[in-house]
Parts: structure tokens; sequence; C-alpha cells
């Protein structure tokens, strides 16, 4: 979805009082105080607290502009139009929230887990575990939820042929970040573009171009790891797709809903009407597949006009999900509807809020100016960037704040260097989103490391698709391989 109103197509205000050091004073004090942030509440930071702190930075930032003669008014001005330039996004959070709803309850989403569950293959297993959930973290757009369900099962056979735990654990990182790169349900592949200046669908289009070479490397590392490996023992799913058969209606008819979704993108159809189309046609194949669930959801004892529509807004709305005979799935099988992304919603309006001053004061033109004299090529560009989004999860301990703050510190020097805001886009998702599992002490491989039981440095060498990811976007930057320019209308917009 275009959004011409997006701060990323204004001039960013120039303060020529404002030095680089003061300029930096605010983005030095949010990393310190979100580091400590984070060391206090750990996984629960986003909870609200970093929120907060990113509001903490915002008044840094205009103590900072006020002592350099920047007028409140012109703040809070800039801060309101930073706000209004992510309507579209939040919007298409919201109807992402909707169909993640009505995509679970319908079936379509245990469908997809279904039959990528019978990929499994003992000779091939490391690549099926990558595969595996590669399609069930596109289907849920969660690492986190792919590594507490199906990811434990997948240890657990793995510790029963005697393979590596840390080699399974690489394997399933590897695919669960594939798919929350890719996924639209996926929190940072719609945080990554809102803070770049581009819409969803063409953030994902253009990510591929880097994703799906890192992805097939992968796919053939742990192929030839798993050739040579000696196993023992057999890898039974039965039990689980019996219990997810048992639970749901499961056919291939509703594949059509997201091959229709998927065709509606492929004609560059409005984002928000595809998501619309989607989350409509995902409710009306739960009242032809699923009714009894949603009657379940329902709350109700007769499935009627009344009951069948309040389970269908329910699932629409807030949280919903559907119990099964297997503690694993049903914990897979829940969905917190639009009400889920309202946490992603306020982090990116308090992330608007400290942008907005930033730009008011002058300090991201000043940043900016001093970044593209320090990189006076593309490829210094896109190495500041990634450098910068490593270094924020390694600081601020969260990859959220690696998208967020590099984003709105590196729009104007795209910009400026006449590139496309995708290539931007791109470049956090593939340094910022994919590293924060590499990181003891970030919320991400603290999660995943105490979910799947594997210590983060026995995994990290074998996660090759999230380490690999990082050096895919330089190499396709210093080679000048798809890096797309600004067009002249954009260029109009921005002068």
């Amino acid at each position: 979805m275009e959004n011409n109103n997006t701060p990323e197509n204004e001039n960013i205000p120039v303060n020529k009082e404002l030095g680089i050091w003061p300029a930096l004073i605010p983005v030095f004090a949010l990393i310190a105080m979100l580091a400590f942030n984070v060391f206090v509440y750990g996984d629960s930071a986003l909870d609200g607290s970093n929120q907060f702190v990113l509001l903490l930075g915002a008044a840094v930032a205009a103590i900072v502009g006020s002592l350099n003669k920047v007028e409140y008014k012109k703040m809070i001005q800039e801060v309101a139009g930073n706000i209004e330039s992510t309507a579209g996004a939040i919007l298409i959070l919201l109807m992402v929230g909707a169909l993640a709803g009505t995509w679970l309850i319908s079936g379509i989403i245990p469908t997809m887990i279904y039959y990528g569950l019978q990929i499994l293959n003992p000779t091939i297993f490391l690549s099926a575990c990558v595969i595996i959930c590669a399609v069930i973290s596109v289907a849920t757009g969660s690492s986190w939820t792919t590594s507490a369900t199906v990811g434990i099962a997948l240890i657990g056979i793995a510790e029963a042929l005697g393979i590596s735990v840390g080699m399974t654990a690489g394997a399933i990182l590897s695919g669960a970040y594939f798919g929350d790169k890719l996924s639209p349900l996926s929190d940072t592949t719609n945080l990554a573009p809102a803070m770049a200046g581009t819409d969803l669908f063409t953030h994902i289009r253009y990510m591929t171009i880097t994703t799906v070479p890192t992805i097939i490397i992968t796919l053939i590392i742990f192929t030839i790891i798993g050739l040579n490996l000696d196993t023992s023992g057999t890898t039974d799913t039965s039990a689980i797709l019996a219990s997810i058969e048992r639970s749901f209606t499961i056919t291939p008819w509703l594949f059509l809903v997201p091959a229709i979704v998927i065709a509606l993108i492929v004609k560059k159809t409005s984002p928000l009407i595809a998501l619309l189309i989607g989350t409509l046609l995902g409710a009306l194949a739960a009242l032809i597949f699923q009714p009894g669930i949603v009657l379940e959801i329902s709350g109700a004892k007769e499935l009627n006009l009344v009951s069948g529509y309040r389970g269908v807004m329910n699932a629409i709305t807030v949280s919903s999900a559907v119990e099964t005979d297997t503690q694993s799935l049903s914990d897979l099988f829940s969905s917190s509807g639009m009400a889920g992304m309202l946490g992603t919603i306020w982090l990116i309006i308090c992330a608007m809020v400290f942008g907005g001053i930033m730009e008011a004061i002058g300090a991201l033109a000043r940043i900016s100016k001093a970044l593209l004299n320090l990189f006076h090529t593309t490829f210094g560009l896109f190495a500041s960037t990634v450098f910068s989004c490593l270094a924020l999860n390694a600081t601020a301990s969260d990859q959220y704040l690696a998208i967020v703050v590099p984003g709105k510190m590196f729009a104007k020097a795209y910009r400026d260097k006449g590139l496309a805001p995708e290539n931007l886009s791109r470049a956090l998702e593939d340094s910022g989103t994919v590293t924060s599992v590499l990181i003891p002490w970030n919320t991400c491989g603290a999660y995943h490391s105490g979910v799947l039981g594997v210590p983060t440095f026995s995994y990290a060498g074998y996660a090759f698709f999230n380490y690999l990811s990082p050096f895919m976007t330089l190499l396709f930057a210093a080679l000048g391989i798809k890096i797309k320019e600004l067009n002249e209308s954009h260029k109009t917009q921005t002068a």
C-alpha cells in the first residue's frame, strides 16, 4: 500500500545549530535505557516498559531540542505527522490479526501444519526440520510459536535418533526465522516496512531476493550434513497428525483461501483489500468446514445466525483457542486476533514519538549527513545499517528495537542516496530480525534457548540461515545486484 504521507517522504528538518554529538545524545541515552530495561524485565520488556522507554528517549531528545532553540509546538507537530503516517501500517496490522483468527478457526493454518508435518523423512531429518518449521512459521507468522510447539517435538525426535540437538535447533530456527521474515502475519515483517517507509507486500517481494538464495544454501548444507549422519529409531508423527484430525476437518480445499489471497497479492491488489477478502473467506470456510469450532468459540449451545456471527467475530477481534488432546497443539492453535496486534501498534506509536522529535530537532538530518560523509558508497550505507542492527541486538537486546531505531535513523540516508525504501526494510530484516536469536542475552536468544533446552552457543553455529542472511544482503550490495533506486515520481515527492 502506497502511503505518500509518511515522514520518509518529507524533508527532515535541519537544525544548523545542532552538532553531531548533541544529536547522538538521545540515541545513546535510548540504547542505555533499553539495555537496562531489558536486563530488568527480560522477555516481558515488550509488555509495555520498552514502549515507555522510547517515550523517555523522546523526552531526552526534546530537552536537547529545547537547548538548541527548537520550539515545543514544532516537536508536537512533527510527532503528530509521524503518527498520522503510520495509519496504513496500523490498519494492515489490525487486518493481519483478523485474518490470523479466521484462518485458525477455519482450519487453514492447522491444514498447513498437518501437511507440513508429513514432509518429515528420517533420511533427511535436518532439512525436513527446516521445511516444516518454515511452513508453520509462514502460516502462523511467529518463530516463537513454532519453536515452542513443533520445535520441542523435533528436538525430542532428534534425541531419539541420536542427532545433535544443537544441529536440530539450528535447523528449527533457520526454518522458523525464514517464515518469520516472509509471513505477512509476522510482527517484524510488518514493522520493518513501516519504519523504512514502504508497504508490506512490496517489502516481502523485495526480501525474497536475498532470502530465497539464503534458505536454499541452508537447505543444501543441512542435506549434506544429514546424509552423512548415522541415525537410529523412527520419526513417528502419527499421534500429532491424528490429534489434528480429531480437532479439525482437514481438507486440501482449504488451500483455496490462501491461494486466492496470494493471487490477489500477485495482481497487486491493495494489501488491505487482499487481507480483508482473506479474512472474510476464512470466516466463510470456518462456517462450512468447522461449524463445531465456531460454536465452541461463540460459547453458545446451538449454531445459528447469532452464534455463528459471535464465533467469527470473537476469532477476528479477541483471543481464541482450539483445544486438542495434545498440549503442544493446544498452545499452537491459538490466536489473539486484532487485539493481539495492539502491542506492536503501541510500539510503533511510541517509536514514532521518538522519531518525530528527533526529526523536529534536526538530529536525524545531522546524523544522516554524518553517515553519508562517512560512507560514500552504497555498500557502505548497507554495511552501516547491518552493523547498527547487530549492535542494537547486542546492546538493546531486542529485535524490534534493532529494527525501529536504525529504520528511523537511516531512512533519510537511503533517500539521499537515491535508494528505494525497500532496500532499507530488507536490510533491517536481513540483519535485525534474524540475528537476534544468536545473542544469548537478547530476548529472542534467551527465549528460544530456554524453550528448546539448547544453549545459544550450541545452536548458533548451525543456525546457518540466521547468520548467512546479513552476509547475503552485504554481498548483493557489494555486487550491486537488485538495488532498487527511487523512481522519478518518488524523487519529486521527496524533493
